[in-house]
């Protein structure tokens, strides 16, 4: 017999732009210090209970190398006893982490645990690889691990690793999505998350990182419109239409969730936020990835029971402008009202690692605050992935 698992708390960092306020902040300082919050705000948590921690990275090849989410678990102070593993799904790291450890709650294997994800995009490093010989005699070339393809195996196709917005521009020609309609979404977004922000409704989900002055997600441009979005030029494409204002920047944070079952809600006193009731994961073409999202969705409300006129609230993480309304042109039947209410990472920001756990736990969050039920969380991840997981409260 299979347990529920559900969210019994989240708690994510303000995200912070690339080189702004959380650059000076190791990723595995980011890590802990959401796991020492998520540990602290429930009273009746003994640290020593917490079983697991998952955490999301997409790099791995700076300060969060040598497993961060044990890095994360000692740099927070909790028991050596609790044990901690990293996950890579690119973009999806975070989301993976907890599908990981819902499963676990699921089947028995543990009753309590902690899953996240975390990114520092402004302190990836450069990376060099070794010389097939000693002594070598040419120039060495530095790799930047920030984000996208580096050392690419010469025996992949090349129309697999072409750049991210060079994908996004496919998907804008194939969906035959005007620039006019991706500077529209991003503005919304921007409206959006600014909106929330003033309306209070992040003030429980995000806790300030100390030693640091950022209070609230820095990209974040109350002040943005179609017309000065209108201005930049394309950035991947001569005659394109996805730009730096219509695409997610790059940025640091980190997010965590605290996965457990409902005998154990119950013996700390918490009335869980959501329980993970489907989950689902697909494979598409890499030069289109931007569309996995689709059927990983599909799957996910599938074995949830439920269709999409059944969602209250969809989270759909906006790596490109083109991306996300291709994916929404593939679900007829969602209410596009409905998602990304509070904004999206176009304004929020895209901390790879860490944008699965946060996207969930904002919808664990506002699930909550709507009095109960169905929501849906959706990432793309490159080289061709999408992952989704369905919330019920």
């Amino acid at each position: 017999m299979s347990n529920g698992a559900y969210v019994l708390d989240s708690v994510r960092t303000p995200i912070g732009r690339y080189g702004k306020g959380l650059a000076p902040v190791r990723p595995d300082d980011l890590a802990a210090h959401v796991v020492r919050t998520l540990v602290e705000r429930t009273p009746e948590l003994d640290p020593a209970r917490v079983e697991d921690i998952a955490f999301g990275n997409a790099n791995g090849a700076g300060e969060e190398n040598r497993n961060v989410a044990r890095m994360a678990a000692l740099l927070a102070g909790l028991p050596t006893s609790v044990a901690g593993a990293t996950v890579n799904r690119l973009c999806g790291s975070g989301l993976e982490a907890v599908i990981g450890a819902s499963r676990a709650v699921e089947t028995g294997d543990q009753q309590l645990t902690i899953a996240g994800g975390v990114e520092s995009m402004s302190r990836a490093p450069w990376v060099l690889q070794k010389p097939e010989g000693g002594f070598p005699r040419g120039h060495e070339t530095l790799h930047s691990t920030t984000l996208g393809w580096r050392m690419t195996n010469p025996e992949m196709p090349e129309r697999w690793t072409i750049a991210l917005g060079a994908s996004a521009e496919q998907l804008a020609d194939r969906y035959e999505l005007t620039r006019d309609e991706q500077d529209e979404f991003a503005v919304r977004s921007h409206r959006r998350a600014a909106e929330a922000w003033e309306a209070g409704l992040f003030d429980r989900e995000v806790s300030p990182v100390p030693g640091t002055e950022l209070t609230r997600d820095e990209g974040i441009r109350p002040d943005s419109s179609v017309q000065a979005l209108s201005k930049l030029k394309p950035a991947f494409r001569g005659d394109g239409t996805v730009t730096a204002g219509n695409s997610s920047p790059l940025n640091d944070g980190a997010a965590a969730l605290l996965i457990g079952s409902e005998a154990v809600a119950g013996e700390l006193g918490v009335t869980p936020l959501a329980r993970i009731a489907g989950r689902g994961v697909a494979g598409v073409d890499p030069d289109v990835f931007g569309i996995g999202p689709v059927e990983a969705a599909n799957t996910a409300l599938r074995r949830a029971g439920i269709g999409w006129g059944d969602l209250t609230a969809v989270e759909l993480n906006e790596a490109f402008a083109a991306q996300s309304l291709a994916c929404l042109a593939e679900w007829p039947d969602l209410d596009p009202e409905i998602v990304n209410v509070q904004g999206g990472a176009i304004a929020i920001g895209h901390p790879l690692g860490a944008s699965g756990a946060r996207i969930l736990g904002s919808l664990a969050h506002q699930l909550r605050r709507a009095g109960g039920g169905w929501g849906l969380a959706a990432i793309c991840i490159g080289v061709g992935q999408g992952l989704a997981v369905v919330l019920h409260a």
